[in-house]
């Protein structure tokens, strides 16, 4: 990434499933690459790609609920990820991560969208 940024990235630019780089990343546990991106670029960070996930969202949905995913949760978060976008099915991430029995990454999306005003 950092080799990419000097030659000015389409950072809009996205790959066959309608992702920017965020969201596979975020979906890896590649929480180095996350924080980078988020940090040092204006990435859309709410991005919705074609199968109707965030970043956010495929964190918790292809995430294994660990500590790489629980910290990129809570990058994603400080940087502006709304816990209030739902998939394409409607579900939230917070109901997500009850689904998948990720009770403490529940817990801290739950607060999240207390703190998010609704829509």
């Amino acid at each position: 990434m950092r080799a990419l940024l000097p030659g000015g990235p389409d950072l809009a630019r996205r790959n066959r499933y309608g992702s920017v780089s965020v969201i596979p990343a975020a979906e890896r546990g590649h929480v180095a690459y996350v924080r980078a991106v988020l940090t040092e670029t204006d990435i859309d960070v709410n991005h919705v790609n074609d199968l109707g996930w965030t970043a956010l969202l495929e964190a918790v949905v292809l995430g294994d609920g660990g500590p790489a995913h629980r910290e990129i949760v809570d990058i994603l978060l400080a940087h502006g990820a709304d816990p209030r976008l739902p998939d394409a099915n409607g579900a939230t991430a917070r109901e997500l991560a009850e689904r998948r029995g990720f009770q403490d990454l529940a817990a801290v999306l739950r607060q999240a969208e207390e703190r998010t005003p609704a829509p």
